[in-house]
């Protein structure tokens, strides 16, 4: 039997009773939300993945919805855009590009992102900053492991790596250290609320 219990998300203890109303609301605020950081987009010379503001607000979501309505936010996002909407980065959409290129392991990474740095959070990892940069760190190692993973089909691992990966470790650190630093920040608000309330 786990040590941990559950804590309650930042989400839920902001908009509580978190309703089925106000959860299609809030996977349909993120949905905005992601698309919106897929087009702070900027191509790289040397790699055909573009670097985005999209991991930033997929560990966010995890943390700020928890595991579970995290990844069901992320799935649907996959969803909308293996349907053709141009949520993704530069614009791009449908389920070619989500399943037949070299994004294909980011894009299909989210939803687990979501739900490792949601399942971390729900048990207070997201209170202190150093617990919270730790969260986002698995966060962002499962998306960056299943994003070399789906650049295999395209080069041999040592390349795969130097495209698809290595681009990407200085801004992915600084977007955990920013995502790290909202989490305890938001929840000393959320108190504070509470104490006025």
């Amino acid at each position: 039997m786990s040590t941990y219990a559950k804590a309650e998300t930042m989400v839920g203890a902001t908009l509580a009773p978190l309703g089925w109303v106000k959860k299609v609301a809030v996977v349909a605020a993120f949905g905005v939300l992601l698309a919106l950081s897929a087009r702070v987009a900027a191509p790289l010379p040397f790699s055909p993945i573009p670097v985005t503001m999209q991991t930033f607000v997929v560990l966010l979501a995890g943390a700020l919805l928890g595991s579970r309505l995290g990844a069901i936010t992320l799935a649907a996002y996959v969803v909308e855009g293996a349907a053709g909407l141009p949520v993704f980065s530069l614009g791009r959409g449908g389920l070619a590009y989500v399943l037949l290129t070299p994004a294909t392991g980011y894009i299909l990474s989210y939803p687990l992102a979501a739900f490792a740095t949601g399942w971390l959070a729900e048990r207070g990892w997201d209170r202190r900053y150093l617990s919270a940069a730790a969260a986002m760190l698995v966060g962002s190692a499962v998306i960056l492991l299943c994003g070399w993973l789906g650049f295999l089909r395209f080069a041999a691992p040592a390349p795969a790596f130097a495209l698809g990966v290595a681009p990407f470790l200085p801004g992915d650190l600084l977007k955990v250290l920013l995502a790290a630093a909202v989490l305890p920040t938001g929840w000393a608000l959320v108190g504070r609320r509470a104490r006025r309330g």
